[in-house]
């Protein structure tokens, strides 16, 4: 006899009960949460920012591989991650899910626990949403709302010429994460005995399985009076978000090859897929780190910081974007991230 509950038997008013038992309200501002037809909120003289993302099964996720935990984690992870490139605090979410018969119970109060400890990380409530049947896969929509001071918010339009080009974290990372995913897959497929080899690439793995908005890099710049002039997160490449930020200030950029961050493993698992880590950390997507400029007034307060690296310069638009090596040679650099259609 199974252990698992279809969600028939609870129905969609007795599921959302069950999940509001386990959501806890930490933000002032949220005056009404889940429960009543709208959520209230009342976040006084800041401005809200909004943002939007939807993940779906067999596009952005494959459940072979990625633990349901981990994928509501990451569903709030990369949400956040947008309210971060804004320079603003995330404080509330919205959560819709479509859901297959093949679903338990069980099975979505394991996809709602890892967004309960997302929303404990970054202190954000879960204050409503909408679940609804689907026939063709899971589908999880998330709307999350932060608030930023008037005049505090960074957009992707303020880059200057002589701007320092900064990244957080390092780069490459989720994307050999998802090949050793989907390489494992495959072995699985052709031989179910088979275990899983990924002692070695626990890092890369779970940078793609379950990624960190860098809301930590936010505070810590804040607490240094370090204000972005432009600010972006590296959802779709390191590349295509330059050429975004580019694009919206008028401007053109250099950044250099030998100061991409990248992370030994993934410099070690570049090498076991034959491809080139240059291409994978440009290019590659997925690691949701925060690309930005600041004025270069500010590099005395970046060039030691544990958690950002000075890769280029902006430079003006009539110099187009370009990718530098250490013996001075610029080529023009391709945006060749992640295509949604």
């Amino acid at each position: 006899m199974s252990n698992y509950t279809p969600l028939s038997e609870v129905g969609e008013f007795g599921l959302i009960k069950r999940l509001k038992e386990k959501i806890e309200l930490r933000q002032p501002s949220t005056i009404k949460g889940i429960g009543d037809d709208a959520a209230i909120l009342e976040p006084g003289e800041k401005q809200i920012v909004v943002t939007s993302d939807m993940l779906l099964e067999g596009v952005h996720f494959d459940l072979t591989f990625c633990p349901l935990k981990h994928l509501g984690y990451k569903a709030v992870a990369v949400n956040v991650s947008d309210i971060a490139a804004m320079f603003a605090k995330p404080t509330q979410i919205t959560v819709n899910i479509a859901l297959g018969a093949k679903y338990t119970v069980e099975a979505v109060e394991e996809l709602y626990e890892g967004m309960r400890l997302a929303c404990e990380n970054y202190d954000v409530d879960l204050v409503g949403g909408d679940t609804t049947s689907s026939r063709t896969g899971l589908v999880i929509s998330i709307t999350a709302i932060g608030e930023v001071a008037k005049g505090e918010a960074v957009l992707r339009s303020g880059a200057k010429e002589n701007d320092l080009i900064c990244v957080t974290g390092d780069l490459g990372a989720a994307y050999l994460g998802l090949q050793i995913l989907e390489r494992e897959k495959q072995a699985f497929m052709a031989d179910p005995e088979m275990q899983p080899q990924l002692e070695d690439k626990q890092y890369i793995v779970g940078r793609q399985l379950r990624p960190e908005a860098r809301m930590d890099v936010i505070h810590d710049m804040k607490g240094r009076d370090i204000k972005p002039t432009a600010m972006i997160d590296v959802s779709d490449g390191l590349a295509s978000e330059l050429f975004h930020i580019c694009a919206q200030s008028g401007v053109g950029a250099t950044i250099y090859k030998d100061n991409l961050p990248v992370d030994e493993q993934t410099l070690e698992a570049a090498m076991e897929f034959k491809l080139d880590p240059i291409t994978c950390i440009l290019n590659g997507g997925e690691d949701y780190e925060l690309l930005f400029t600041v004025p270069l007034s500010d590099y005395d307060k970046v060039k030691n910081h544990p958690d950002i690296s000075i890769i280029g310069k902006i430079t003006d638009k009539s110099e187009g974007i370009n990718l530098a090596n250490k013996h001075g040679q610029s080529f023009p650099l391709q945006a060749q991230g992640w295509q949604h259609f």
